[in-house]
């Protein structure tokens, strides 16, 4: 998508956000994410704040309003979200600002201790039944191993994109970015972050004592794990083969190697 800087936006849309927000100051437009038409901090009369956007008729507009709607539902860890408008064209989200930068994944960073706390709070998270989010078993049905979708059940709310740019660390670590919330079983999420940390350098052994911090990762059904490191795999392959970027490719690969790793270790129980 084309990023816009924040002075691009329609005049009425402007307004709109110096309505809530106060007089707008300073824009700074954001480094880096490549799905919001619009993604700048802001500097206003009350403070400051940060605004992702994107065009009311593009495809993605129903996932941001859809990340609306989740954010009071959210553990407070992260960010809160100010106010949500539809104007002049334009679907747009004030958040506040937190510190931070984004969390580094590499083997002994410091930040994983933070990181595998965010977690474990966010798996204390109900999905709502008042917000229209898919559900695990739906989301990958078309490929899980036939018969093992309901494996992937639960009443946890799952973030399932904990990619390092999603995380945001101070003296804590905030998860950011929920386009896609999804409710399943609370050990998704810690499955999804194993990819990631396979991406920034650790073993397989390493991703997996990692992730055994976890409680619900310790104690996931490993037919369920299996099942769904399957079907992880099975969705990155097809990601790669329609987009072979590099990124994708390499993660379609880790994809494949940790379904590899567990079904190993299921054969030798």
């Amino acid at each position: 998508m084309i990023r816009r800087h924040f002075h691009d936006l329609p005049v009425e849309a402007r307004q709109a956000i110096a309505e809530r927000a106060g007089p707008v100051h300073a824009a700074r437009t954001a480094d880096g994410g490549l799905n919001s038409g619009i993604a700048a901090f802001l500097d206003t009369g009350q403070g400051s704040v940060f605004v992702k956007g994107i065009p009311t008729d593009h495809p993605q507009a129903p996932a941001q309003r859809r990340e609306a709607a989740i954010n009071p539902h959210l553990p407070r860890a992260c960010p809160r979200l100010y106010w949500h408008i539809e104007v002049a064209g334009w679907d747009l989200l004030g958040y506040e600002v937190l510190p931070g930068r984004h969390a580094d994944y590499s083997p002994g960073s410091t930040d994983l201790p933070l990181v595998a706390a965010a977690l474990a709070e966010l798996q204390e998270a109900t999905a709502p039944t008042d917000v229209p989010i898919r559900d695990a078993e739906q989301r990958w049905a078309a490929y899980a191993p036939p018969g093992t979708a309901t494996l992937f059940s639960g009443d946890t709310l799952l973030h399932t994109d904990l990619a390092p740019h999603n995380v945001l660390v101070d003296d804590r670590a905030h998860i950011i970015d929920w386009a896609w919330p999804t409710r399943g079983a609370a050990w998704i999420d810690t499955a999804i972050l194993i990819l990631r940390l396979l991406e920034a350098g650790h073993t397989l052994v390493e991703a997996d004592a990692f992730a055994r911090r976890s409680l619900s990762w310790r104690t996931a059904p490993a037919e369920a794990a299996e099942a769904f490191a399957a079907a992880n795999a099975a969705a990155w392959k097809e990601i790669a083969r329609a987009d072979p970027a590099p990124w994708k490719v390499a993660m379609a690969g880790h994809a494949v190697s940790f379904h590899a790793h567990l079904h190993a270790m299921s054969e030798n129980r």
